[in-house]
């Protein structure tokens, strides 16, 4: 390799981190944003809440379609297509006159998110050459958790000096210098699947079903109408698999699952990971302000070691993958996490903080050593023509996990809280709740465990394909 491809694949991959980073952290500073937006605009709770659920429910519906559009029509066009549209909903949401505009744009501010979301993982396996992919993925991953880390702090420093306007300020210079840099550095395009139709059909199937599953969840304590939701969400799932395995060019090719044991089990671990780990930042930010009585800054410093754990570890994780088997690698991650949940489901109010910082590490390096071998995996398994998609699921697997870490402790809440708000009074229900999901959730981790161990028997050919 020559010294301009390696600085053109550093540039690339440079862009790729900063797009991974500014995607979770508007989503993780926004939250911070809330509180101050909501006395502007007079916004009840369900509008706030609206803010934050729209930009989620957007990248769900699209990730997956935006992952096959990539492939058709280029995925270094949808990325950049991605970004912009990004950059200048975010400028207009910074001079928003309504929580209802607000909202509007978060929707299409989504849109792009999935489309930058859906095709970043597939430039870099396209760019990077196999021997070097774990460490580039890794990097990728880490950039990840940085915005997560970075984006409570940062962002509640720029709404406390600038107001919550500045934050949207921000993805503008971040996000043009991104399509920039890509711009002037990616000259290949990638479109395997040039010239074939769009399954619209799937597609549309597929988005209901997310809809329905994400409105049902998010109003689960409010009657049985939201349990019809769910229902028929699943129901909805069900169409879109049948389409699939009718359609000549299916949004998303069932055969990948059903021949290629890797792949399956990759994002099955990938999405049984996401839904046991998402809820735990929850609960502690809850225990460490109800149970143990910190102000919410002191809890938010706390809780930020573990993203900076997995910032830190996932490039070493990503290049281990690149020399060790990825499958152990995911696997023994996977077990630190649900060793640490089971653990976490014994906290009491007499419970040390070193034992909670100790917890954060530990779930921190488990989460490292998961997700960017787990990524290698997904991502080598299949052959360059699907990439897009495959990485258009994994993304979308992550967001399912976190919908269905949502249900469960929605679940769990509604039958042990009983609708009550967590106070000193109702302090020991809310100690057996979290003890009670920690442990469904670890249990899921342990399920995941399952997925993963039934890799290590499996090899892949230079193809993709198992064998």
């Amino acid at each position: 390799m020559n010294q301009e491809e390696e600085s053109s694949r550093t540039a690339i991959l440079f862009a790729v981190c900063v797009a991974q980073f500014l995607m979770p952290f508007m989503m993780s500073s926004v939250g911070v944003a809330l509180p101050v937006m909501g006395r502007e605009f007079s916004a009840t709770a369900m509008q706030l809440g609206m803010v934050e659920t729209t930009y989620v429910l957007s990248s769900a519906i699209f990730l997956l379609a935006m992952g096959r559009f990539g492939d058709i029509h280029g995925r270094r066009r949808v990325f950049q297509v991605g970004l912009v549209i990004f950059a200048i909903t975010g400028g207009a949401i910074s001079q928003a006159w309504s929580v209802e505009a607000v909202i509007v744009m978060r929707f299409l501010q989504g849109i792009g998110g999935a489309m930058v979301m859906a095709t970043t993982m597939a430039i870099i396996v396209a760019v990077f050459p196999e021997q070097e992919r774990g460490k580039a993925l890794g990097i990728a991953v880490a950039s990840v958790y940085a915005g997560i880390s970075c984006g409570p702090f940062i962002g509640g420093h720029l709404v406390a000096w600038f107001g919550w306007r500045s934050l949207f300020y921000l993805v503008i210079p971040l996000g043009l210098l991104t399509w920039l840099l890509t711009r002037l550095k990616i000259k290949e395009e990638w479109a395997p699947a040039q010239g074939e139709p769009f399954d619209w059909w799937g597609a549309g199937a597929y988005g209901l079903a997310v809809i329905l599953l994400v409105v049902g969840v998010a109003n689960l304590s409010r009657g049985w109408w939201a349990w019809l939701l769910v229902i028929l969400a699943n129901v909805g799932f069900a169409l879109f698999l049948t389409i699939e395995t009718r359609s000549r060019y299916p949004l998303l090719n069932v055969k990948l699952f059903t021949e290629n044991y890797i792949f399956a089990l990759s994002n099955l671990a990938a999405l049984f990971n996401y839904a046991a780990t998402f809820g735990v930042t929850f609960f502690l930010s809850l225990y460490l302000q109800y149970v143990k009585g910190m102000g919410p800054e002191h809890a938010g410093t706390i809780l930020i070691i573990q993203p900076i754990v997995q910032t830190l570890f996932s490039p070493l994780c990503g290049r281990l993958s690149d020399k060790l088997p990825a499958s152990l690698l995911a696997t023994v991650g996977m077990s630190f996490c649900a060793l640490g949940l089971a653990v976490a489901a014994n906290l009491s109010s007499s419970s040390s903080l070193t034992m909670v910082l100790t917890l954060l590490v530990f779930m921190g390096l488990g989460f490292a050593l998961f997700s960017s071998p787990n990524v290698n995996m997904i991502m080598s398994s299949v052959a360059p023509r699907y990439l897009g998609i495959a990485s258009g699921l994994n993304a979308s697997m992550r967001t399912l996990g976190m919908v269905s870490s949502m249900t469960v402790i929605t679940l769990i809440f509604s039958f042990l809280m009983h609708g009550q708000p967590v106070t000193a009074q109702t302090q020991p229900d809310f100690l057996k709740s979290m003890h009670v999901a920690l442990l469904v959730f670890s249990g899921l981790c342990i399920i995941g465990i399952g997925c993963s161990l039934g890799r290590l028997q499996r090899k892949k050919t230079p193809t993709g394909r198992n064998h």
